[in-house]
C-alpha cells in the first residue's frame, strides 16, 4: 500500500494529472465522479475481455470489480477498459477461426493504445478464452509495468441426467465441450442419435467460464502462474465460483505493492520464467498453443526463446497430472487437489523449478512453493517420481517435413502409438478435408495432410478441432495421422502434428508433398520426415507455382498476413523489445 501523498513524478499518470496545464484532464474525471485524491492517487488498468460471446468472458465484468475494490483498498484510481476475443469454440470449423489468433496480436495492441493514450501506471488483465490469455500477457511484458494477470476461471464439468437416452459413454463421465465436437463425429457415421445429440448439447456447457479441460485456456492460465505474472492459485477456481472474487480483491492490491516496488513485468518474465511455464504445460499435458504463445510472449521482453527451446523443456520433463483430452480430469479436479501450486512443488522435489524467479506477489516462486502444504493426491496430480510418462505430453519435432519444427501433444498416448509411417493424403484446405472425413473418403493408415493454414497463408493459423473430433468420434483418431501448417485446438486428440514450418504459403516442404508421398512421424525421436530426396524436393520446389491466393486481400486479416513471423518465433506481428527504443513506464 501506498503511505502517505503519492509521489507521481515518475509514473505516466503524471502526463494527465499534475500541474496546471492538466486543468481540461482533470475536468474529464472529475466529470466521472473522481475526487481530487483519486485524482492524485496512481492510475490502475484494469483490462478485461468481457463479452457475450461465449461462458469463457462473461463473468469477467463481475470479476473485475472484485479486482477494482483491491486496488482502492491500497490506494491506488482503478480505471476499468475492455477488449476483444475471439472465441474458439465458436469459431471453430467455419471461417470465423481465421481472426483467432489473429486477434492475439488485437487484444495485445489495443491494451498498449489504451495504457498508453491514457497514462496508466500498472496493469491488472483479466482473461478468459484460448488467445486472450497470452495477449493479455504480451501487452504487460510489452508495455513493462507493473502487472498483475488473473484468469476468469474454468467452466464446471457437464453432466447428463440421470436417466437420459445416451451412450453409457457419454453418460458416465464429466463432459466437456470437446465431447461434443467429438458426438458430431458419432453422429456422422449414424452411432449418436439426433435426441441424443440434443440431450448432449444442453448439458455439456453448464455454467460460466472457460472450456474445462487442459485445453489451451486452462494451459496459459497455469502459465500465468508458473511465469510469475498471476498469484499463486489464483487460477484455479472455476468461474462461478464466489472465491473468485478474492483473487480479484488480492491481485488489486497486489499490483500496488508492485508498483510502490517498481517490480515491472519485465522483472518477473525472464528467461528462466519461461522455462518454468513450459515445465508446467508439459508435465499437466498442456495445449500444443504453448509452443506458439511462450515464445510470442518472450518476444515481448526481447529474449530468443523460440518452438526448439520449448520443446527442449518438454522433452525431459515428466508427465504426471492426469488431465483431459489426454487424460481423466478436468480444472477443477486439479483445483481440488491443489491446483498449480501442488504441480509446481512436486516439480520442485525433481529440480526442475527454477525458485529464484519473482512472482506477482513480489516472493519468488520457491518462497511460494514454501507456503504450499498439500501433497499430489495420486488421482489427478501423480507425485513426481511416479509419473504418467517419463517424458511431458507435448512434442517437438523436426525434419526434412519440419525444418523449422513441428509439435505434437501425446499425453495420453502409449509409446507405440507415438510412432506413424503412411502415405500422405493430401488437402488443400481444412474445409477440403472435412468434407472427406464426413464421407470417410480416407483410409487407415494414412496420413492426412492439411496445408495452406499457416499464419500467413491461411491467413490466421486455423485450428482443426473439427476435423480431429470428427476422426476420433467415427473410432479412427489412432488409425491416421494429421499433420498441417496450421493449429490444433488444446481439446485435440489422436496423433495429430501442427505447426509445421515453414508454412506452405512460403514455400515449407509441406507445400510440395503429393499424395502417395511416404510420410514417418516419430514422436520418440522427434523426428517428422517424407522419404524423398534432397534431389526430389528441390526439382518439386523448382516446379512449385507459389502460394495459393486467399480470400482475403484486404481488412484486418489481411494485415495480420502481411506482419506475421515464422511460427517457430511465435507468429508475432513487430519486432519488439530487441528493437524498442523507449520503455512507457520511463517517458
Amino acid at each position: 500500500m501506498l503511505k502517505g501523498k503519492p509521489d507521481k513524478s515518475k509514473l505516466p499518470s503524471r502526463h494527465v494529472t499534475e500541474g496546471p496545464a492538466r486543468a481540461p484532464h482533470r475536468s474529464y474525471y472529475y466529470a466521472m465522479g473522481l475526487s481530487e485524491q483519486e485524482i492524485a492517487q496512481p492510475f490502475v488498468g484494469v483490462a478485461t475481455c468481457w463479452n457475450e460471446a461465449a461462458p469463457c468472458n462473461i463473468a469477467l465484468s463481475r470479476q473485475a470489480q472484485a479486482v477494482k475494490m483491491g486496488v482502492k483498498a491500497a490506494s491506488g484510481t482503478p480505471r476499468e477498459f475492455t477488449t476483444i476475443t475471439v472465441t474458439d469454440g465458436i469459431a471453430m470449423g467455419h471461417e470465423g477461426m481465421r481472426s483467432s489468433l489473429a486477434s492475439r496480436e488485437a487484444i495485445a495492441d489495443t491494451v498498449e493504445l489504451t495504457m498508453r493514450g491514457h497514462g496508466y501506471d500498472a496493469l491488472v488483465g483479466l482473461a478468459g478464452c484460448d488467445k486472450s490469455l497470452p495477449g493479455m500477457m504480451m501487452a504487460m511484458v510489452r508495455l513493462n509495468v507493473p502487472s498483475v494477470f488473473i484468469y476468469g476461471g474454468s467452466i464446471l464439468p457437464g453432466k447428463v441426467p440421470a436417466g437420459a437416452n445416451v451412450p453409457e459413454d457419454f453418460a458416465s463421465r464429466d463432459l466437456t465441450v470437446q465431447d461434443m465436437f467429438e458426438a458430431v463425429g458419432r453422429h456422422q457415421n449414424g452411432t449418436l442419435s439426433d435426441e441424443a445429440l440434443a440431450i448432449l448439447e444442453r448439458v455439456a456447457c453448464p455454467s460460466a467460464g472457460a472450456c474445462g479441460g487442459q485445453f489451451t485456456a486452462n494451459t496459459m492460465a497455469c502459465v500465468s502462474e508458473a511465469i510469475g505474472l498471476a498469484l499463486f492459485n489464483s487460477s484455479g477456481a472455476p468461474a462461478p465460483y464466489e472465491s473468485r472474487d478474492q483473487y480479484g480483491t488480492a491481485s488489486g492490491e497486489a499490483v500496488m505493492n508492485l508498483l510502490e516496488k517498481n517490480i515491472r513485468a519485465r522483472d518477473v518474465v525472464t528467461r528462466k520464467a519461461l522455462e518454468n511455464a513450459a515445465r508446467v504445460v508439459a508435465c499437466t499435458g498442456g495445449s500444443t498453443n504453448a509452443g506458439l504463445h511462450l515464445p510470442a510472449i518472450a518476444h515481448e521482453a526481447g529474449i530468443d526463446f523460440f518452438l526448439q527451446d520449448v520443446c527442449e523443456i518438454f522433452r525431459d520433463t515428466p508427465y504426471f497430472v492426469d488431465l483431459k483430452p489426454g487424460g481423466q480430469y478436468v480444472a477443477k479436479d486439479l483445483y481440488d487437489a491443489g491446483g498449480l501450486p501442488v504441480v509446481m512443488k512436486e516439480l520442485r522435489k525433481a529440480g526442475l523449478i527454477h525458485e529464484d524467479c519473482l512472482t506477482a506477489s513480489g516472493r519468488s516462486i520457491g518462497e511460494e512453493i514454501d507456503r504450499v502444504d498439500r501433497e499430489a493426491d495420486g488421482r489427478v496430480i501423480h507425485p513426481v517420481d511416479t509419473p504418467i510418462t517419463k517424458t511431458g505430453g507435448v512434442v517437438g519435432l523436426q525434419g526434412n517435413l519440419a525444418p523449422e519444427g513441428a509439435i505434437v501433444k501425446v499425453a495420453g498416448m502409449s509409446a507405440e502409438e507415438q510412432s506413424f509411417t503412411g502415405p500422405a493424403r493430401v488437402f488443400e484446405s481444412e474445409e477440403e478435408a472435412f468434407e472427406a472425413v464426413k464421407a470417410r473418403t480416407y483410409a487407415e493408415g494414412e496420413v492426412l495432410v492439411i496445408r495452406n493454414e499457416g499464419p500467413a497463408g491461411g491467413p490466421g493459423m486455423r485450428e482443426m478441432l473439427a476435423t480431429t473430433a470428427a476422426l476420433s468420434g467415427q473410432g479412427m483418431g489412432k488409425k491416421v495421422a494429421l499433420i498441417t501448417d496450421g493449429r490444433f485446438s488444446g481439446a485435440t486428440r489422436g496423433f495429430c502434428v501442427g505447426h509445421v514450418g515453414p508454412e506452405a504459403a512460403q514455400g515449407g516442404p509441406i507445400a510440395l508433398l503429393q499424395n502417395g508421398d511416404v510420410i514417418t512421424i516419430d514422436a520418440v525421436k522427434g523426428e517428422i520426415s517424407v522419404d524423398l530426396s534432397d534431389e526430389e524436393l528441390g526439382s518439386r520446389r523448382q516446379a512449385w507455382t507459389g502460394a495459393k491466393p486467399t480470400n482475403y486481400a484486404s481488412g484486418a486479416l489481411w494485415k495480420f498476413a502481411q506482419l506475421v513471423g515464422p511460427t517457430y518465433k511465435g507468429a508475432v506481428t513487430h519486432p519488439g523489445a530487441s528493437e524498442e527504443t523507449h520503455v512507457y513506464m520511463d517517458l
